[in-house]
């Protein structure tokens, strides 16, 4: 049987289906015809593969508490060894409910009431408040936006920081979500020697690994041994094959005892197995969705070029940053001369759309935007237009 669902272009309706990016505008004081590209989950239908095994389940009828068999796993080692060059071994391997669940679940095992936690801002914001929310705080390694239009690690700060302010916990974005870096061996290398040298325990979210347009992804643990035995690498088929609502992550810690730490605490957090229909979409889209995954990143990768296109030729005041990973698009519309409430004025009430602002990634985020381009392209040039149609309205 061939893959079927192929044609990225279709329109599928999502309204009325209980989609968190579609049916809560209201609930969170958007207009009644807003047009949402907010949230990172893609409006493609996910492999047909996928589609029927998890249809071939819902016809067994029973959906007791279940496991995996030897199959799962590996599947989950042939994708990332064939895609990431990563030998990963099943006892390192602990299946959550989810990356923000495990990047929780980490600072609850790493670190103690009232420590610091060091991310780079601006950054998805659940870093912070997974943080915040466990009564820890937040310390900012900020990144900064270079001439070039790419966003860069100010590796002095990042050591002092950890110096000054006794970090033990690093939560480490790569690729980098909003600002679309997918960050090189010599600046992995380069915070993977200071985190060695002072003993910090690093979380690596890698869970936009497979979304890379430009250079490549290198798992961070995989650089060097001693990398491996500070890190903590979440991974999940969510982003990848279009399967958030299944709520499945796979993190592998390869140290025991930071493995046997984390595992504490999922077990105080009442999780034993997750659900069988989130363990047979991913076993099911790692073993045989290959096919469509290599025909939506050709899509999404088109639909990048376009914006960056459309961005440069039609909206003066408004820039893109460099894009090299995610299907997420950190927009700077600071040439416009706007304030923040103005600028989600203009987006939302004037444009019609539902972006995530950039001040939910920090103050340093305050002025952009970050669009989600995995939808169909009738629907992304929609968007860009009526970008367009506002900020000239404001001449």
């Amino acid at each position: 049987m061939a893959e079927r669902n192929l044609d990225f272009d279709k329109i599928v309706k999502r309204k009325g289906t209980g989609s968190l990016k579609y049916d809560f505008g209201n609930r969170r004081g958007m207009p009644e015809d807003v047009l949402p590209l907010w949230v990172a989950d893609m409006d493609f239908e996910t492999s047909s593969y996928i589609s029927d095994a998890l249809t071939d389940r819902v016809r067994h009828g029973i959906f007791g508490y279940s496991e995996v068999q030897s199959s799962y796993f590996e599947s989950v080692r042939d994708w990332m060894k064939r895609h990431h060059g990563w030998d990963v071994k099943e006892e390192w391997m602990i299946k959550t409910p989810g990356i923000v669940f495990a990047l929780a679940m980490a600072v609850k095992a790493y670190t103690e009431p009232g420590d610091s936690v060091l991310i780079q801002q601006p950054v998805y914001y659940p870093f912070s408040e997974v943080i915040e929310d466990n009564g820890r705080e937040v310390i900012s390694n900020t990144l900064y936006l270079g001439t070039d239009h790419r966003y860069h690690i100010d590796f002095e700060d990042f050591e002092q920081k950890i110096i000054n302010e006794k970090i033990r916990l690093f939560l480490l974005c790569n690729p980098h979500n909003p600002v679309g870096r997918v960050w090189s061996e010599d600046e992995l290398v380069r915070l993977g020697d200071i985190c060695v040298k002072h003993n910090v325990i690093v979380v690596s979210d890698e869970i936009h690994e497979d979304f890379v347009f430009k250079g490549r992804h290198l798992v961070f643990a995989n650089l060097k041994k001693e990398y491996e035995d500070i890190s903590i690498t979440c991974t999940s088929p969510s982003k990848t094959f279009n399967l958030a609502g299944l709520i499945i992550s796979n993190v592998f810690i390869p140290n025991r005892e930071l493995k046997r730490r984390f595992r504490k605490e999922t077990r105080a957090a009442g999780i034993s197995q997750l659900g069988v229909m989130a363990l047979v979409g991913c076993e099911a889209a790692y073993s045989r969705g290959e096919e469509w995954y290599e025909a939506m990143h050709a899509y999404v990768a088109d639909n990048i070029e376009y914006t960056r296109e459309y961005v440069a030729e039609n909206l003066r005041g408004v820039t893109m940053t460099e894009h090299e990973g995610t299907y997420l698009v950190w927009l700077d519309f600071r040439g416009l001369g706007l304030s923040v409430d103005e600028l989600e004025d203009l987006i939302i009430h004037k444009a019609g759309l539902w972006l995530d602002s950039g001040k939910i990634f920090g103050d340093s985020g305050k002025g952009f935007q970050r669009i989600n381009v995995a939808c169909p392209r009738s629907v992304l040039r929609q968007a860009l237009d009526r970008i367009k149609m506002a900020v000239y309205c404001e001449d």
